[in-house]
C-alpha cells in the first residue's frame, strides 16, 4: 500500500535520536501521537469492533472529515491500528462505524485484493474456522457495534511435582525436566519448522521430551509454549512452526498434536499449552508479584503475551510478530506476511533485528548474510542462527 502524502506528513517521524543504522525508522507509537495530537479537534469519530468466538475488541479514534487531505491519514492509520488489534487478540470480522469515506476505504483495505488481504484470509484459520470467510461490515450506528468482551483464563503457576515442559521455537525444541519446583534437566534440539511433514514434527517433538522425561521418575503435568494460536483445549489452530504443512493435513494431523503427543509420552496427565510470549507474561507476573503485565519472548522471531490485573491470560492470540512497528515506506517486508507488509515487528524484534543489521554495523559475515540477499529472505532459520553467532563473536 502507497502511503499517502497526508499520512507521510502527519505520521512519519524519527526518534530524537535517529537510529544508527537505520537511520529512517520511524515508530508507530510516533507517528500515532502526532496524528492524535493534530486531531484532537476533530469532531468526527472512527469505531469499530472485533468479534470472536469468546470476546469483542473495541477502539474509537479522531478523524479528519471524509473528502478532507487529511482524511487519507485518518484511513492509513485506522488501518495500522485495526491490524494490529487482530494480531492482539483475534477476530472473525470487522465491524465499522464512522464517515462512509473512510469506512468504505477500510472495508476495501480488510478485503481479499485489499492492502490487509494477509489478515484476512489468515484469521479463519487463526480462529479455527478454516470455512467462514472474514467478513466487513459498515453500521450506522455506534448502537450496532457488540460491547467489548474479554474471557479471562487462569493459568497455575505453581511447579510442584513431577512436570515435564516443551517451547517450540523456530529453530529449536526446549525441553525441561522439573521436580518440586527444581529443574533437573533442560535440552535444545535443533529441528527444521519448514518440513513439510506433520509425522517428522510429531516425532522429533515426542523425541526430544521422552529424552528429557528420562530424568523424572514420573510425569504428573506437561506444559508447553509454541508460536502462533494455541485454542483452550490446546490445540494448534495456527502455528507458525508448521508453515508448509498442506492446509487438509494441517487440520487433521497438526490441529491435535499437542494432545496427542501428551498422551503418548504420558497418559492422561494434565496439560496446557499457551503461545510463548504468554509464557512469558506469566513468568514476570510470578517474578514480581503484579499483573498487567505485557511479556515480549525474542528468539528467533518475536513472541508476546499480555496478563491483566490479576495475573490472568485474556483469550488474546498475542501474535504481535505481526504487528506493524516502524511505518517507514521503504521498512523491510518479511517472508511470512510474503511481502505484503513492511516494518513488521518480527524484523526488529526477535534474531532478524540483529542480522539485517549485522553487515551495517561492521560484522565480517559472508555474502549470503548480508541483507537483504535472497537466503536472508525466507522463513528459514538457518542463515540468521549463524549469522547471530558471528555478530555474538565480533562483541
Amino acid at each position: 500500500m502507497t502511503m499517502p502524502s497526508s499520512a507521510m506528513k502527519l505520521l512519519l517521524l524519527r526518534p530524537k535520536v535517529p537510529a544508527p543504522l537505520d537511520p529512517n525508522f520511524c515508530p508507530v507509537i510516533l507517528g500515532k501521537r502526532n496524528y492524535m495530537e493534530a486531531a484532537k479537534g476533530c469532531s468526527d469519530q472512527l469505531q469499530w469492533a472485533l468479534p470472536r468466538s469468546d470476546g469483542c475488541a473495541r477502539y474509537s479514534m479522531p478523524v479528519f472529515p471524509d473528502g478532507s487531505e487529511e482524511a487519507e491519514a485518518s484511513a492509513y492509520l485506522a488501518g495500522v491500528l485495526i491490524q494490529e488489534m487482530i494480531w492482539q487478540r483475534s477476530a472473525s470480522g470487522l465491524i465499522l462505524c464512522g464517515p462512509s469515506g473512510i469506512c468504505n476505504k477500510l472495508k476495501a483495505d480488510f478485503s481479499v485484493g485489499g492492502t490487509y488481504e494477509f489478515e484476512v484470509t489468515s484469521m479463519p484459520n487463526v480462529c479455527g474456522t478454516p470455512d467462514a470467510a472474514f467478513t466487513v461490515t459498515i453500521v450506522s450506528s455506534t448502537a450496532d457495534l457488540p460491547p467489548s468482551k474479554d474471557t479471562p483464563q487462569v493459568c497455575g503457576k505453581d511447579a510442584s511435582g513431577c512436570r515435564l515442559a516443551f517451547d517450540l521455537g523456530k529453530s529449536d525444541i526446549k525441553t525441561v525436566a522439573v521436580q518440586d519446583n527444581v529443574v533437573l534437566d533442560s535440552k535444545e534440539t535443533e529441528w527444521d519448522v519448514t518440513n513439510p511433514d506433520p509425522d517428522y514434527h510429531f516425532y522429533a517433538i515426542l523425541a526430544a521430551m521422552k529424552d528429557t522425561a528420562a530424568k523424572l521418575p514420573k510425569i504428573e503435568a506437561i506444559g508447553g509454549s509454541a508460536t502462533g494460536t494455541i485454542s483452550p483445549d490446546n490445540g494448534a489452530t495456527w502455528c507458525d512452526i508448521f508453515p508448509n504443512v498442506p492446509k487438509d493435513v494441517y487440520q487433521e494431523k497438526v490441529v491435535g498434536i499437542f494432545r496427542r503427543l501428551a498422551k503418548e509420552i504420558a497418559g492422561d496427565v494434565p496439560l496446557k499449552v499457551i503461545n510463548d510470549g504468554e509464557v512469558t507474561a506469566l513468568a514476570a507476573v510470578a517474578r514480581i508479584k503484579s499483573g498487567n503485565v505485557l511479556g515480549i519472548s525474542m528468539g528467533s522471531s518475536e513472541g508476546a503475551g499480555y496478563a491483566n490485573e490479576d495475573g490472568n491470560l485474556l483469550g488474546w492470540i498475542n501474535e504481535l510478530c505481526y504487528v506493524k512497528l516502524d511505518l517507514n515506506p521503504e521498512a523491510p517486508t518479511d517472508p511470512w506476511t510474503k511481502g505484503a507488509h513492511r516494518g513488521i515487528s518480527h524484523m526488529y524484534l526477535g534474531q532478524r533485528g540483529a542480522t539485517k543489521l549485522a553487515a551495517k554495523g561492521g560484522v565480517e559475515v559472508p555474502p549470503s548474510y548480508v541483507y537483504p540477499h535472497p537466503e536472508m529472505c525466507t522463513i528459514k532459520h538457518e542463515g540468521h542462527a549463524k549469522c547471530l553467532k558471528l555478530i555474538q563473536k565480533a562483541m
